[in-house]
């Protein structure tokens, strides 16, 4: 079994997109551990996240598909598929003041999501 069928535990290069794949992106980190968010988004949307420096990222395919959704302080740029609503990852700037992707590990392509472990994290309070 791949490294990414393990859940990307090492910092290679995989995989993801939308449900529709109109979105292909290719990322480069360690997604063995996700962070699962309360806030009012991630919650309905069930997202389970990994992060990334945006350098480590590359959006293959879509650009000119996706929708930018801003809520709150209006910081993150949540961005999702036109065609299938999917959002696949989000633009942000990290608290290091560099750009930064979130990864919605369950749209990485052959990740076994039962290797990845998830931290709670209290978005709600924020």
């Amino acid at each position: 079994m791949s490294s990414i069928a393990q859940a990307a535990s090492s910092l290679g290069t995989v995989t993801g997109g939308c449900h529709c794949g109109a979105v292909r992106f290719a990322v480069r980190g360690d997604f063995s551990s996700g962070i699962s968010c309360n806030c009012s988004i991630c919650q309905k949307r069930g997202h389970l996240l990994g992060f990334v420096p945006a350098a480590n990222f590359e959006l293959v395919a879509g650009e000119d598909n996706l929708a930018d959704y801003l809520f709150n302080r209006h910081v993150i740029h949540h961005l999702f598929c036109r065609d299938c609503g999917i959002e696949s990852f989000a633009r942000a700037v990290g608290p290091d003041g560099n750009e930064m992707i979130a990864v919605n590990i369950r749209c990485l392509d052959d990740v076994d999501l039962s290797n990845v472990a998830v931290t709670p994290f209290d978005g709600r309070s924020r």
